[in-house]
């Protein structure tokens, strides 16, 4: 590692500002390579990992900015977590795979940060081959990504008995996943990632659905 390079990344209790600039850029340097390696095991088009490609770099280079912010001092570490405990993530995250480099870009921030890049740029090598190796023995066994069903009930309706039935008998497979105020209030967009049984079609779920009283509408999306 050149010299420059090596002095700017050590840590020491005060940092210049060029260090300062080094390090963040260093951070957004190697949490492109995190993003690279999360659209490459992934399997996802370019437009659909574009999005959480570019959180994980922007994570990668927000964490090394609070790690300097903390530095040595527990009471600003302590101060910190208050200060970002108003902090409210309501994105639901599809595969619980993806929450593994969300991990993975605060591990190389926090590295870069705190001054220990070697930690990092072995890491990012070590962790990208493990996932690589995980994405093809995933592949193999050609598991589809459940499918989402939007179905629209009024505000203040249980979905539990008025969907069950037909869920029992179409599906193998339901995960509730979110629920989302719809028509100003008045309803609620219930959102499930599902699996049907073998040799159902989503237009009969839908057709059930659409027949039980007090269901408002129904969406099937296709998995990406």
């Amino acid at each position: 590692m050149p010299e420059w390079l090596s002095g700017a990344v050590s840590a020491d209790g005060d940092i210049a500002a060029d260090k300062l600039a080094v390090r963040l850029v260093l951070s957004a340097v190697l949490g492109g390579a995190v993003a690279c390696v999360y659209a490459l095991t992934r399997k996802k088009t370019r437009s659909e990992a574009a999005p959480f490609s570019a959180t994980l770099v922007l994570l990668t280079v927000l964490i090394a900015l609070v790690t300097q912010v903390i530095g040595n001092s527990v009471a600003r570490a302590f101060s910190l977590v208050g200060a970002l405990s108003i902090v409210r993530f309501r994105t639901v995250v599809d595969d619980t795979r993806d929450t593994s480099f969300v991990i993975f870009a605060v591990a190389v921030g926090m590295a870069v940060g705190s001054g220990f890049p070697a930690l990092a740029l072995v890491g990012i090598p070590v962790v990208g081959l493990t996932a690589a190796v995980l994405a093809m023995w995933g592949g193999t066994g050609a598991v589809a990504h459940p499918a989402k069903l939007v179905v629209r009930l009024p505000n203040g309706t249980d979905p539990q008995p008025v969907l069950a039935a037909a869920f029992d008998k179409h599906l193998r497979e339901a995960k509730f996943q979110a629920a989302d105020a719809a028509k100003q209030g008045s309803a609620v967009d219930y959102t499930y990632l599902v699996r049907p049984k073998a040799g159902v079609a989503p237009v009969t779920l839908i057709g059930e659905l659409s027949r039980v009283e007090g269901v408002q509408s129904v969406e099937w999306r296709e998995p990406s």
